[in-house]
């Protein structure tokens, strides 16, 4: 079954848990807002049936569903249920309410010098707790971070990988999103924790309204994060070297998570979630102390809500009320399976009126999976937008799917592929991609006929 994640209506349950509505969609599949027997909300991802039907993909899925459940949900959406064998593979992971960092930055603009210390400490410790088990998360972006109250989290581990997998090593995916991309990660070679330092660094560019590496075509970006220097001119002075640090091009330059916490927070400054809307800048933080008994209400020590009356137990409707549709629209990294801030009572982050700052931005394409093949003069990439070719001499040719017929494919050879794409209008383009290696061109004709029925 395919639950719907091929357009088709909302399914009634996945396993056990009952659809509520859509939360997202992206290149792996639909997430799902759902409820358990007992009414607690869950996010339902679950695969695409022609992904499915990879054995591959079914082994990355199965590793995502392990390393989430590995970390745990301290910094992270703590998994619920799965079932990687289904007809197509599901896992539910806990709701958690907030924007993406994307969102929030969006909505609020950049982050100063001491939110981006806050930010920075928070993620470096996610990522010390992620590399213990053992792990390389691959993809931290501002897409894939939750702003919970109690602190950014962590998600989708969709092509995270077990530092002593083999597998998952040498693939011709693309394996996390250019513009975070480390050299050794652009360039196809072996990747591990420094991997996720560098993406720290690049996210904390953006939280500060920068790019670290620009904007345009994932070629371009994945070039100049192999071959330029960061952009660092968002970046306040006062942390600026700590985020070159983490930028480093060689791999064993960067700090560990552990040094950064040091770096970013000397002092052992408490996470600050964003002020809600209205809360004065300079307001003292809410008193976690318990008022006297007699005391009487005020905006230190408001009274609290009375606890809510629910149904009798019975065949009744679950007591918890449907939520809202989306106001954030689909991220413009990928989709957040995570609900919409105001449909959470007292939530910090909750939005303003339809014309305030968290109004719906546009949709924009889903880019998240694709084919990048990095030879050894030349560089291959098929992905949403369409085909990009890069050669070692400087010439670059793009095609969109609406200019391109037909793309085939053939092995020449022990490590040469030769690609050739066949445009509507007429011409004809040859391309030659030659491996390092035996196994990595092994991997790119594994994984482009999926790539190819995928979007062609």
């Amino acid at each position: 079954m395919a639950y719907g994640t091929d357009g088709a209506d909302l399914p009634e349950k996945v396993g056990g848990y009952a659809v509520e509505r859509q939360l997202g969609a992206g290149g792996m599949g639909v997430v799902y807002l759902a409820r358990s027997r007992g009414g607690r909300a869950v996010a339902v991802k679950v695969a695409r049936s022609e992904l499915a039907a990879d054995p591959h993909f079914r082994e990355r899925f199965r590793a995502e569903v392990e390393a989430a459940r590995s970390v745990g949900g301290f910094h992270t959406a703590p998994v619920v249920d799965a079932d990687p064998d289904a007809p197509a593979p599901w896992l539910a992971t806990a709701y958690i309410p907030g924007p993406t960092l994307s969102a929030l930055v969006e909505a609020e603009g950049p982050m100063d010098e001491a939110r981006l210390r806050q930010l920075g400490a928070a993620l470096a410790e996610a990522l010390a707790a992620i590399h213990r088990c053992g792990l390389v998360h691959r993809d931290l972006k501002p897409g894939n971070i939750i702003m919970a109250a109690d602190g950014p989290r962590v998600l989708d581990f969709g092509i995270a990988r077990a530092l002593e997998s083999t597998r998952l090593t040498a693939t011709g995916m693309a394996f996390g999103t250019p513009g975070f991309l480390a050299p050794e990660q652009a360039q196809g070679l072996e990747v591990g924790a420094p991997a996720d330092v560098f993406a720290l660094g690049a996210v904390l560019v953006a939280a500060a309204g920068g790019s670290a590496f620009g904007a345009g075509t994932p070629m371009g970006m994945m070039y100049r994060s192999v071959h330029e220097a960061p952009d660092l001119g968002a970046v306040p002075e006062g942390v600026r070297g700590v985020v070159a640090a983490c930028l480093a091009k060689e791999p064993g330059e960067r700090p560990a998570p552990e040094a950064l916490l040091d770096l970013f927070a000397p002092t052992g400054a408490a996470y600050v979630p964003p002020r809600q809307p209205g809360h004065p800048a300079d307001a003292p933080p809410p008193s976690l102390s318990k008022p006297p008994a007699d005391a009487t209400p005020s905006p230190r020590h408001p009274q609290p809500p009375a606890p809510p009356a629910y149904p009798p137990n019975s065949a009744a409707p679950s007591p918890y009320p449907p939520m809202p549709a989306s106001p954030y629209g689909p991220s413009p990294y990928t989709p957040s399976p995570y609900p919409p801030a105001a449909a959470i009572p007292n939530n910090p982050y909750a939005q303003g009126p339809a014309a305030g700052p968290w109004q719906q931005a546009p949709a924009e394409p889903v880019t998240d999976i694709g084919f990048v093949g990095v030879g050894t003069d030349s560089s291959l990439v098929i992905d949403a937008l369409g085909v990009e070719f890069q050669a070692g001499n400087g010439l670059e040719l793009q095609f969109s799917w609406a200019e391109i017929g037909r793309i085939e494919y053939v092995v020449h050879g022990p490590k040469l592929l030769l690609v050739t794409v066949r445009l509507r209008a007429g011409a004809v383009h040859t391309w030659t991609l030659a491996a390092r290696n035996r196994s990595r061109l092994r991997q790119w004709t594994q994984d482009l006929p999926l790539i190819l029925e995928y979007y062609a």
